[in-house]
């Protein structure tokens, strides 16, 4: 069968790692140790996937930007506390070796920090993998298209040709925005419900479908 993409964009937390629980208790944490309005566990798992600047304003609109350091220092420490107990979800790591061993281009698009990007993919043994990648810290916030547009243009590789893949809809806006194919992912930190109206080729249920999927249509 021939390729249909020859670029897949993975978003990282929620997609490739279980760590959506882990952003949204870090999240609650930071806030309650600074005295802050905690978020509900709706709304902090409404920002992930976007910049830490981006998702505090959604989740302390009314905190002036002055204390917004404060507050990625405290999610920070309580992040790094639950790192050595997030992983990836099951099959992940065989399903981006299997799609790079068939030739694909791979890049990751992500909300996280060049650091923190750097020490998953450290940690996860993927870095070899991936041949581009972007985060929050290096480029506009999904979803906004520019971390798309970068990554199409550094590898070459026309939007028809070029499927994003993530589980959020700021993945899904991203995707829109810059014309490319997007596939959603239901088992992170948004809802198919939400995730349907972006007009995804598919909505998959479970790391296994998302295997099967790219196996048979990537």
């Amino acid at each position: 069968m021939p390729r249909r993409f020859d670029l897949l964009v993975f978003d990282w937390d929620g997609t490739l790692m279980d760590s959506a629980a882990a952003i949204t208790t870090a999240l609650q944490c930071a806030c309650r140790d600074l005295d802050f309005p905690v978020p509900t566990e709706a709304r902090a798992r409404y920002v992930i996937g976007l910049g830490l600047d981006e998702a505090m304003a959604h989740i302390l609109p009314e905190l002036d930007r002055a204390h917004y350091p404060r507050v990625r220092e405290r999610y920070r420490t309580h992040f790094l506390q639950q790192d050595a107990r997030t992983a990836l979800f099951p099959g992940a790591a065989e399903t981006v070796r299997g799609l790079h061993d068939r030739g694909h281009l791979l890049a990751v698009a992500t909300g996280k920090s060049r650091r923190g990007l750097e020490r998953a993919l450290a940690a996860t043994g993927l870095k070899p993998y991936f041949h581009a990648t972007r985060c929050a810290d290096e480029a506009l916030s999904k979803p906004n298209p520019a971390m798309l547009l970068e990554l199409m243009e550094e590898l070459s590789v026309p939007k028809e040709r070029t499927l994003m893949i993530g589980d959020t809809t700021h993945d899904m806006g991203m995707a829109h925005a810059a014309g490319v194919a997007r596939l959603a992912v239901a088992y992170g930190a948004h809802t198919e419900e939400a995730l349907l109206p972006f007009a995804p080729v598919a909505c998959v249920r479970d790391p296994g479908a998302l295997r099967q999927w790219l196996a048979a249509n990537g």
